[in-house]
């Protein structure tokens, strides 16, 4: 079988674990300017470059992603959220990009395969794409609301780039995740398609949006059903919700996209909100509890943690919903579905 076929097969008998965060882990390492940098001699201080640790010091993500796949995770990510030339444009990092991929991918699949073989249970590695600095949707000039800083095709180009390493790395999906840009996420979907055509198999898209107010709408207006509809085509193996505002303001939107979805829902929220401090203060106990409501009424597949979430958020998640049965993906009927910000659903 190959990747999307063993996913589906693992997802069909239990509730599938993600992984939580990394840039509040990494926090935890309290590492140093030269400890970004290493010996790679760029001309801007890298402090704060999570990325570039696959390079410099490897045994960081390293450790975190084996602490997640020790709590339980059968899904690890990729600690590639900024790894694209965009963003690494802020630290002078462009050209290493898809060197930081590849070596980040390789450490993921190679804990992946070890734990595998251990017990004989299939782990999955996901190659996670971040939403960038920049915006397809929205002007950053108010005086110039027509202005934008890039356009679809460049954007489609940075993401190809990083999708091009992390396959060469060895991930089985790539995880276009925290999108507050639908249409940015249209340009990695674009892509992810693009790669898999030049490679003659098939590369799997996980989607996964991030809400920006309470009404349940990204940065670009979309709601989540509008949003779905926006990037079915793209068939993807999971669609879901990431971040946000954590896992209690999140309910209403997990049953919107369970009940319209016809493939699997994976939601890793934040610990909570931050404090004062800018700190996660939410207990592995409360978020477990708060996601198992959802696993309960049978509206999700994979679960996990974002912002905030650390290994023991992971192993409670993983432990709540042991003995619960997966959701069903929903069938809906054959109907022309469009979006704009609204979704529009066409009369037969």
């Amino acid at each position: 079988m190959n990747a999307r076929e063993r996913l589906l097969a693992e997802a069909a008998k239990r509730i599938l674990i993600t992984d939580g965060a990394f840039g509040t882990e990494i926090q935890n390492w309290k590492l140093d300017e030269a400890d970004y940098a290493g010996n790679l001699g760029l001309a801007r201080d890298q402090k704060g470059n999570n990325d570039i640790l696959a390079l410099t010091r490897p045994e960081v993500p390293e450790t975190i992603t084996r602490e997640y796949l020790d709590a339980g995770s059968d899904i690890v990510s990729t600690n590639t959220f900024s790894a694209n030339v965009i963003s690494q444009a802020d630290y002078a990092a462009e050209g290493l990009v898809r060197e930081i991929n590849i070596a980040s991918a390789r450490i993921a699949r190679r804990l992946a395969d070890e734990y595998a073989a251990k017990d004989g249970r299939p782990r999955f590695v996901a190659g996670a794409i971040g939403p960038t600095n920049k915006t397809l949707s929205l002007s950053p000039d108010v005086n110039d609301p027509g202005f934008r800083e890039i356009d679809f095709d460049y954007l489609k180009t940075v993401y190809r780039e990083q999708i091009d390493a992390l396959l060469e790395g060895g991930v089985d999906f790539i995880l276009i995740e925290t999108v507050f840009d639908t249409l940015n996420a249209k340009a990695g979907v674009m892509a992810a398609l693009e790669a898999a055509d030049d490679l003659g198999r098939d590369v799997p898209i996980m989607l996964s949006m991030t809400l920006t107010d309470l009404s349940g709408r990204n940065l670009s207006g979309h709601t989540v059903e509008a949003f779905w509809h926006a990037v079915r085509h793209a068939k993807p193996i999971t669609i879901g919700l990431n971040c946000s505002f954590g896992a209690e303001q999140l309910r209403p939107h997990v049953r919107t996209l369970s009940d319209i979805a016809d493939t699997l829902i994976m939601v890793y929220p934040n610990a909570g909100l931050p404090n004062e401090l800018g700190e996660y203060d939410e207990q592995p106990a409360t978020t477990a509890g708060l996601v198992r409501e959802w696993a309960a009424n049978g509206q999700v597949n994979i679960l996990g943690g974002c912002c905030g979430s650390t290994p023991a958020h992971i192993a409670a998640i993983a432990k709540a919903v042991g003995e619960l049965a997966p959701r069903k993906p929903a069938t809906p009927p054959v109907k022309t579905r469009l979006a704009g910000l609204e979704p529009m659903t066409m009369a037969a």
